[in-house]
């Protein structure tokens, strides 16, 4: 053997002696859980921890840092804490908490640790994503111009939704916020739009009927269910919005829109409320910390539409907020009102009296408005807002039983016929064009010369009948997204024939 092959072979040796002696010596820094709360742990001997930072503990648990002391950390379980003891070993992992993302979600109903929850074992993808990410900057944003259709029809004529937007529904309990976000989910089957719907703080009986609901619908197939039910611990709670925006924020990347709806965001700031106080954070106004606008504004702002230059895609936001007893002041809802731009407020006075959905058209509002509405609807929807508008300030006199002159009373009658009109069933989606003939039949006046209970079977039969017999009309509005005076003229034609058979 030469001397330079001698040399090189000891120096390996050599080398690979002092790697595996470094290894064999070599500590990692590690802490100990000195006292144990509700699901809040307190660390010590663990300094160079980040906030935000994920912590590995024994039984394959992990823990959020949420609050860093002089001499300890504070971090909530995320999982069953009960197995954890006072001097358990707790260690660095360099992260904040990522979780897996892909197309291989699709489909299926995962917690926020992105685990199959009828199988606890964690889905394998190529991808993992932070929970916590950085909104998409002003100058790579779009703006939001592109309708994103709910099948309904008060909804996408008065109140209407554009890719990238975020609106909030709001209403007391039981009114149906959680039906009008599945149904818009629905809505989006063969519309190249992908959903997360993340459950926050319900009850397992209500995201069993959600998931059979969107099975039902044929949705299940293009939707990920994020779910931190009511019994689980307030960190899954917490961190379950992020992690469904997470999965949402990766199929944007690919240039996909999406629709995520979070059910509820009260439960979710209630959650962080407990977590706080648990962790002596000083509490505010309702016993909320200081931060509460900050957890809730950093998610809202990671939706939204972006340029075309940058990826493209988009995310859309319906997040879900519960009130007492219609109090629109409370913190929470204003908070989230001046977040958003937008709500969708539904009210218990018409849902008692069945008009459903139940949405209020006076205390609604769409800040995007008619700049994410097709051309057709638009122009239907204008005069539709201004004679409901008009109708509800004159209707309360017909509770007293006055005598109104007939303008008023015509202005009541057509009021009352597009009332009616605006009723939808659940499950009961209607494409845009057939959106812009219901209107266009209230805007001529067609519906105000039937009674109240024939409205629905008019209606009804009538888009069966331009389907069949004129479906160009449709077609033309589909394609076009317009509707000039010729397609009104037609409109009118066909109509008129159609009120004479129905008299007879």
């Amino acid at each position: 053997m030469d001397r330079k092959k001698f040399v090189e072979e000891t120096f390996k040796t050599l080398y690979h002696a002092a790697e595996k002696e470094r290894q064999l010596f070599s500590a990692q820094e590690e802490g100990y859980i000195a006292n144990i709360s509700d699901g809040i742990i307190e660390v010590k001997e663990l300094p160079h921890v980040g906030y935000f930072e994920l912590l590995e503990l024994p039984y394959n648990l992990f823990a959020l840092a949420l609050n860093i002391k002089q001499e300890s950390v504070q971090a909530i379980v995320l999982g069953e804490y009960t197995r954890l003891n006072v001097k358990d070993r707790v260690r660095y992992t360099n992260r904040s908490v990522s979780i897996p993302v892909g197309y291989e979600l699709l489909g299926k109903v995962v917690d926020p640790l992105v685990c199959m929850l009828d199988e606890q074992q964690p889905i394998a993808t190529k991808e993992h994503y932070p929970i916590e990410q950085q909104a998409v900057a002003l100058m790579e944003r779009d703006f939001v111009k592109e309708p994103l259709y709910t099948g309904i029809k008060i909804i996408d004529a008065m109140i209407p939704i554009g890719k990238g937007q975020r609106e909030l529904i709001i209403s007391d309990s039981s009114l149906g916020k959680t039906a009008l976000a599945v149904d818009t989910i629905i809505n989006q089957k063969g519309k190249d739009v992908l959903c997360v719907y993340v459950s926050v703080g319900q009850r397992k009986t209500q995201i069993a009927r959600v998931i059979n609901d969107l099975k039902q619908g044929g949705a299940l197939s293009h939707t990920v269910v994020v779910a931190a039910s009511a019994d689980a611990s307030a960190g899954m709670k917490f961190i379950a919005p992020y992690s469904g925006c997470a999965i949402a924020e990766y199929f944007r990347d690919q240039g996909k829109d999406v629709l995520i709806v979070y059910d509820d965001l009260t439960k979710h700031a209630d959650a962080y409320r407990s977590i706080s106080l648990l962790l002596e954070i000083p509490p505010g106004r309702e016993a909320y910390p200081g931060d509460i606008f900050f957890i809730h504004s950093r998610l809202l702002e990671r939706a939204g539409k972006r340029d075309d230059k940058f990826k493209g895609g988009s995310i859309t936001a319906l997040p879900i907020i519960e009130t007492q007893a219609g109090r629109l002041s409370d913190y929470i809802p204003t908070n989230l009102i001046s977040i958003t731009d937008g709500q969708i407020y539904l009210e218990r006075e018409l849902f008692n009296k069945g008009f459903l959905p139940a949405i209020d058209i006076g205390r609604s509002v769409s800040r995007i408005g008619s700049k994410a509405q097709p051309p057709a609807l638009k122009k239907m929807a204008a005069k539709l807002k201004l004679d409901y508008s008009q109708f509800l300030e004159v209707e309360v006199f017909t509770k007293f039983g006055a005598k109104v002159e007939p303008q008023t009373q015509k202005l009541i009658d057509r009021g009352r016929a597009l009332r009616v009109a605006l009723k939808q069933k659940r499950f009961e989606h209607i494409a845009m064009p057939e959106e812009v003939v219901i209107f266009f039949l209230s805007n001529e006046g067609y519906l105000q010369q039937l009674p109240l209970t024939e409205i629905d079977i008019f209606i009804d039969k009538f888009i069966r009948h331009i389907k069949k017999e004129a479906p160009e009309i449709l077609n033309a509005i589909e394609v076009t997204k317009e509707i000039d005076e010729a397609l009104i003229e037609r409109l009118r034609a066909t109509a008129d024939d159609f009120l004479k058979v129905w008299h007879r």
